[in-house]
């Protein structure tokens, strides 16, 4: 079973991004034996031109497997099923 990209992109003091790292931490330890591994990769967009252009309104910005999958705010739920089915 390949494991499923999950980006996080923000930027350090950010209370949203903050909450959404701690929302997909929770959401990854909690996954059932037999998922799928979850590789997670946090970018700041401070640190890429690109980036910041892109999501400088809506950080955080979460991707499941390279595609949007939520910004501002992450739901639990939401997220469990995107990970589960990204496949």
């Amino acid at each position: 079973m390949s494991a499923v990209s999950l980006t996080l992109i923000g930027k350090p003091g950010c209370h949203l991004c903050d909450d959404a790292r701690e929302v997909i931490r929770t959401v990854v330890d909690g996954l059932p034996d037999g998922s799928p591994s979850v590789e997670v990769e946090e970018l700041s967009i401070l640190d890429d031109p690109a980036l910041h252009e892109k999501y400088v309104e809506e950080i955080p910005v979460v991707l499941v497997g390279g595609r949007m999958h939520t910004y501002w705010r992450v739901d639990p739920a939401r997220l469990r099923t995107a990970i589960l089915e990204d496949r």
